[in-house]
């Protein structure tokens, strides 16, 4: 049951762009640790529940809202004054909205805070790059957010953490300040590559597994998937410049894990209706929610190729959402190219022992309980 907030006092206004589930959760979060939250909606609708009845019956079914949250459909008006703003759009529509915002913030210095984590199918761009593009904004003022983050959990104030990420250890160390409350912790690190491939590619692999799960098979298919996941993810993000360790951290394994393992979770849902035979469009229309993984699939595998990484499990989600592989086929074992006995690599080409994965678990622990440094120098 959600504990009663006290009476509340005024804080720092800051805004958040996207009224959706995620967006709201994070208002929420921002609201309890003492900020004054305007959200931004495109209903009007939805802006008069937030603000009147503190409700998003929507996309939070019986979660009470902060009373310094509002919401409002005019944008000048969320923006206005904000010391911070934080981005919570569909992001294969981040572009427009960005284009909507740039007036007003292309004359201040306010951090812009991305809590998406997709990659934009146009271009392949991270959301921060479509960020500094749009805005043409100093990427010093930009910061991600990611970690093992369900909404619904967290909007129930069960505690969680999750990474804040920025090049600038000012700007990182400002957004965490704001983001954090007596449920909600964040850590920060400088590797904003590594920490939005995590959010990315971990909704990859938790297609796979809601497909494996709608197929019925068991938790062995589903932890050899995440295992194996786990590599192909680092493959690919340190192909791309990230720090191995982000991978192992909070925004790369823990939110793998909680990701996979939760009917929460919008990508395994997702994935759950394509191994019970859905097509792609039909599972599109049945989820009420952005699953940001099925427009993820083509432009990572892109850049992947671009690369020379090999991702097998994500190619075998792209022939499944393609029509040309049965759900059922989808398994581990169709990683390897033939029937020759190979080492285990578990990370940067390494075979052998488990160690990886070992170091992974622990890094994760580390974060929670000790407050230490985490993946790549994340720190409290």
């Amino acid at each position: 049951m959600t504990r009663k907030s006290q009476t509340p006092i005024a804080g720092p206004k800051v805004a958040v762009v996207g009224a959706g589930s995620w967006g709201t959760t994070f208002g929420k979060i921002l609201a309890d640790g003492g900020a004054s939250v305007v959200m931004w909606a495109r209903r009007p609708e939805l802006a008069a529940e937030i603000t009147e009845s503190k409700r998003n019956s929507r996309y939070l079914p019986g979660i009470n809202l902060p009373r310094t949250m509002t919401a409002t459909t005019d944008l000048a008006e969320a923006l206005r004054g904000a010391e911070q703003i934080y981005l919570s759009v569909p992001s294969q529509s981040l572009r427009e909205n960005l284009a909507a915002i740039r007036p007003f913030v292309e004359d201040t210095d306010v951090p812009l805070v991305s809590l998406m984590k997709g990659v934009e199918k146009s271009s392949g761009l991270r959301m921060s790059q479509v960020i500094e593009q749009v805005l043409e904004c100093d990427p010093a003022r930009i910061a991600v957010a990611s970690g093992p983050n369900l909404a619904l959990e967290i909007a129930r104030e069960q505690p969680t953490a999750a990474v804040i990420s920025s090049l600038s250890p000012e700007t990182a160390e400002a957004v965490a300040r704001r983001a954090r409350n007596r449920y909600f912790r964040s850590f920060v690190n400088t590797d904003v590559i590594g920490t939005e491939f995590g959010g990315v590619l971990k909704n990859l692999i938790a297609v796979a597994i809601g497909i494996v799960d709608g197929v019925g098979y068991g938790e062995n298919t589903k932890a050899s998937i995440i295992t194996r996941g786990l590599v192909e993810m680092t493959d690919f993000a340190v192909a791309q410049g990230a720090q191995p360790e982000t991978l192992q951290g909070l925004a790369g394994l823990g939110d793998l894990i909680a990701t996979c393992q939760s009917p929460l979770s919008r990508n395994n849902t997702a994935g759950r209706l394509l191994g019970q035979g859905y097509g792609y469009k039909e599972v599109v229309t049945q989820m009420q929610q952005t699953a940001e993984g099925l427009a993820s699939v083509a432009p990572v595998l892109q850049l992947a190729k671009q690369v020379g990484v090999d991702m097998p499990i994500v190619q075998q989600v792209k022939m499944v959402l393609d029509g040309t592989m049965d759900p059922r086929d989808i398994a581990p074992h169709l990683t390897t190219d033939d029937d020759q006995p190979q080492g285990e690599r578990t990370q940067n080409d390494q075979t052998g022992g488990g160690g990886a994965l070992r170091r992974a678990l622990q890094r994760a622990f580390d974060q929670f309980r000790h407050g230490g440094r985490g993946a790549a120098g994340d720190r409290p």
